[in-house]
């Protein structure tokens, strides 16, 4: 008899339906969630607990992130990266987006972050809350712009 195709997989085991997630993890430098998620149960947990208490500029920028609104590109929000959680995500296109408030200006910690990001084939495109409180538009429109041009920098 054959092997049966509903018997569960021996644990570590992959199916081919598993190769392309385990193919863009690896590319990722595991950094990226998958089904197989490599991030210990806390850190999920605090990940989880940012997107329910977005702050207020978080918000209103993941209304228009959300559900491939912006550009047709897909976004998710508060994803562990190794030691760090960013705020919202494009695996497509390799960009981190991060929402500051002022405690964040000139900090040595998010300097080493973004380095360490970027290290792994990702950009850090940062902006202030008060950007996005007081010109989505122009925020949106820098998102698109680093989203189908992925040889632009950040600036900051």
């Amino acid at each position: 008899m054959g092997e049966a195709r509903d018997s569960p997989r021996a644990v570590g085991e992959r199916s081919s339906a598993d190769e392309g997630c385990w193919t863009e993890h690896k590319r990722l430098a595991n950094l990226t969630p998958c089904r197989i998620n490599p991030f210990p149960p806390v850190k999920r947990s605090f990940a989880r607990s940012l997107r329910r208490e977005m702050t207020e500029a978080e918000n209103k920028l993941w209304h228009e992130l959300r559900d491939r609104r912006l550009d047709r590109t897909k976004f998710r929000r508060q994803i562990p990266f190794g030691k760090y959680i960013a705020d919202f995500v494009c695996l497509e296109a390799g960009l981190i987006i991060e929402i500051d408030g002022s405690q964040h200006a000139g900090s040595e910690s998010d300097r080493i972050r973004k380095a360490e990001l970027e290290a792994k084939g990702f950009r850090v495109l940062r902006f202030w809350n008060d950007d996005v409180l007081k010109d989505l538009n122009a925020v949106c429109d820098t998102i698109i712009a680093y989203v189908r041009d992925t040889n632009l920098q950040p600036w900051r």
